[in-house]
């Protein structure tokens, strides 16, 4: 029988020594980075991750949990070599040495995407993503420019939907690769050229979607500096919705798709013919208003005209010297009998007062021969001949005497 070694060290049970090794794993291990390919890969309902990385030479088990996988923008596979960030530890339940991984990116995109964060900062920081930089998109474009590959399904998209929303805008196409090593170079060159000719309202740069590495040439700084640059205004729209290159941020507008680019600068024909027979209605109405307006005005005017015509006024002084006629003759009669009534009143007065009355009482008037009126006694004498003067006729008299009395 074996007889089991001395020994001062403690004794664990399974489960402490286990535990005990996971918190020095953890504690050594907490922030790795590590490079390998996916095998083994699997996705339980739970939402978790579990797979192996491996290389050549090792292969270790790693769990994803779902809190961190829901950030990842790609869907893993076997084969797929990925740079993960991990914290080292033990499933204790089986003892097996894993990683727990909090982080996630297709081999090469991690150092892409570093360069892009730096550049997306140093150009913030220069002011070219600055809103008072952006140009205003012309809302009635006459011409529209396309910068983008000539056989990919970005400029099928483009034109599918310029046809059907604007067909009569005209397109200028500007042919450049979209991915490669020469494509922001011709994307530059169409830019500048496009800005040289001055042959268009709006231009559009688009691409179909595709990795952070197939979108790289919307990611140079050359690239950047040129929409910004540019004179005419720049629309973008790269890849899909959730893609975003730093071309996006520079353009003055971004689309989320090629499709949506080309909507957004094309004024949709069936709405603007909509708005013009509204506006056609308005200004019928407007000018139906404005005629009768003047219509109104014409006939106050004629009647204005009307009255103050010559012939019009002729007319009313003439009636106005008829009517004044009238009041003259009216008040020349109206005085005639007013004297005519004093005179007959004068005459009765001079009548009452006349000699001839006094006659028609039965007196008489003496006169001389020579016809001097004989008021006196002393005026006659005896057998001098006198005329006695009646109311009616006179008499011939012979004075035979005569009373002073």
């Amino acid at each position: 029988m074996t007889q089991r070694p001395l020994t001062d060290q403690p004794i664990y049970p399974v489960s402490d020594f286990v535990r005990l090794t996971r918190e020095i794993i953890e504690q050594h291990f907490s922030h790795v980075w590590l490079i390998g390919e996916i095998s083994n890969f699997s996705r339980p309902q739970s939402g978790h991750w579990y797979f192996s990385l491996k290389d050549g030479s090792a292969q270790i088990r790693c769990a994803m949990f779902r809190s961190s996988n829901q950030q990842i923008r790609f869907q893993p596979q076997d084969g797929m070599h990925v740079l993960v960030c991990a914290k080292a530890s033990i499933y204790e339940a089986r003892g097996e040495f894993q990683l727990i991984v909090s982080y996630l990116e297709e081999q090469g995109t991690g150092a892409l995407q570093r360069a892009f964060e730096q550049l997306k900062e140093k150009l913030f920081k220069e002011g070219l993503f600055d809103e008072r930089y952006k140009k205003p998109i012309p809302r009635y474009p006459q011409r529209i420019g396309v910068v983008t590959s000539k056989t990919g399904a970005a400029i099928q998209d483009v034109l599918s939907v310029l046809k059907r929303r604007a067909p009569y805008v005209d397109i200028m196409i500007y042919p450049t690769l979209v991915q490669g090593a020469q494509a922001s170079d011709q994307i530059i060159h169409a830019i500048e050229v496009a800005n040289e000719h001055a042959e268009c309202d709006v231009l559009l740069l688009v691409r179909g979607g595709g990795s952070l590495e197939d979108l790289w040439s919307f990611n140079k700084e050359r690239v950047a500096r040129a929409i910004f640059k540019s004179q005419i205004p720049i629309v973008t729209g790269i890849g899909h919705e959730v893609d975003f290159t730093i071309a996006d941020f520079v353009a003055d507008y971004r689309a989320p798709t090629p499709s949506a680019a080309a909507e957004m600068v094309s004024p949709d024909k069936n709405k603007l013919l909509e708005q013009l027979k509204q506006y056609e209605k308005r200004l019928i109405f407007a000018m139906k208003n404005h005629l009768s307006d003047h219509q109104k005005s014409i006939v106050w005017l004629q009647k204005r005209l009307q009255q103050a015509h010559p012939l019009r006024q002729i007319q009313a002084q003439s009636q106005r010297i008829d009517h004044l006629l009238v009041r003259i003759v009216s008040a020349q009669h109206r005085l005639l009998e007013e004297k005519k009534s004093q005179v007959q009143s004068l005459a009765r007065s001079l009548h009452a007062m006349s000699p001839l009355a006094t006659l028609d009482r039965g007196y008489s008037i003496l006169m001389s021969k020579e016809g001097q009126v004989i008021t006196d006694v002393k005026a006659v004498e005896v057998g001098d001949f006198v005329m006695a003067k009646l109311s009616v006729g006179q008499l011939g008299c012979r004075v035979e005497e005569k009373a002073e009395n």
